[in-house]
Order: C-alpha cells, then sequence, then structure tokens
C-alpha cells in the first residue's frame, strides 16, 4: 500500500516550528499528522506505513522513530543513539519524541492545544510528555539525519542543553527561555 497517491504535501510560513507546525495541523483533515524536519530521510521506504500501521493496531495517539547519522562522525552516531536510547527510556516515565519524526494522532493533537507557540525551545518535547505511556510507541527503524546542528553548537553543548532539559521537564519557565537553540 503506498501514500504517494494520498499525500497533500505543503509548505507553510511559520517562525518557530512550533508556529509552522501548527498551523499545517490546522489544515490537516487526516486521523494523522506527520511532523518532519527539514533535513531528514527516512531509513526505508516504509517507515510511514509502518508508523501509521502501528498507531492503528494499537490505538496509539504519538509514534517516533529513531534519529541515525549516516555521514558524522563516531561521536555523532554515539550521541544519536544515546538520544535513541533515552526514547526508549521514556516511556518508563515520560514519553520522549523529537520533532524529527513525530506522527501524531490528529484528535489527541488538537485535544492537547498542539505545540505551545510561546515555547522556544523544545516543543516537541513538551508535546509529548503529555501522552501517555501507553499511547506512545517507537517503530523500528529511523531517520536520517545531519549532524549539522553537533557541529555548530558542539556535542558538550547539545549535551548540557539535553541533560537540562530532561531535568527541567515541570519547569516551564526553562522552555520560555531563549537557549540560542534556533541560531546555531
Amino acid at each position: 500500500m503506498g501514500f504517494r497517491g494520498r499525500l497533500n504535501v505543503s509548505v507553510i510560513p511559520g517562525g518557530l516550528p512550533s508556529v509552522g507546525r501548527n498551523a499545517g495541523a490546522a489544515l490537516a483533515d487526516t486521523p494523522f499528522v506527520l511532523f518532519l524536519d527539514a533535513d531528514i530521510e527516512p531509513a526505508s521506504r516504509s517507515l510511514l506505513r509502518q508508523a501509521v500501521e502501528l498507531a492503528q493496531r494499537k490505538q496509539l495517539h504519538c509514534v517516533t522513530t529513531n534519529i541515525l547519522c549516516r555521514n558524522g562522525s563516531v561521536t555523532d552516531k554515539l550521541f544519536y543513539l544515546t538520544n535513541n536510547l533515552f526514547q526508549y527510556l521514556s516511556r518508563i516515565h515520560r514519553p520522549f519524541s523529537t520533532g524529527m519524526f513525530m506522527l501524531f494522532d490528529k484528535r489527541r493533537f488538537d485535544e492537547l492545544g498542539g505545540f505551545q507557540e510561546q515555547v522556544h525551545f523544545a516543543e516537541d518535547y513538551q508535546l509529548s510528555q503529555q501522552v501517555a505511556r501507553r499511547r506512545f510507541r517507537i517503530v523500528r527503524g529511523g531517520v536520517y539525519t545531519t549532524n549539522r546542528r553537533l557541529q555548530k553548537m558542539g556535542h558538550f553543548r547539545v549535551a548540557l542543553l539535553f541533560f537540562a532539559t530532561a531535568f527541567n521537564y515541570w519547569n516551564r519557565r526553562f522552555f520560555l527561555r531563549d537557549h540560542k537553540y534556533w541560531r546555531a
């Protein structure tokens, strides 16, 4: 079953990612809405189908996948491997998904109010935390991304920001501050 004939892909003007993502989701009239970062590439042709089928079969609200770095250094690949591990561990406490690949049940997305547009950083993390653990899964496979952000910000700074985010999940003011993430 292919999706090519059923996809309506549009570029939506926005600003910060949450603004553009919410604007795009508002136009969607489908049961699911898929959020992708611009610099990702599915690792397999069947990734989207697998995610939709998993979401339908298990009545999930959010499905994500692993992040892979094809052309990065060993350190880059280790960094993304660690990120993937935290995604899997997040199913124990609070779901954690990045916006690189986030398939959302449209009805639940709307009920949650979408991405918080006033948030300057990790809007995807904040939204995924609101999903019940039993309604969140990670589909096998992954998406390839670049190591652009790691090169611009540095591994140490990205790691510090990642851990600060994890330890401030309850602190709304942390997410309202400008961490200079989007300037990198």
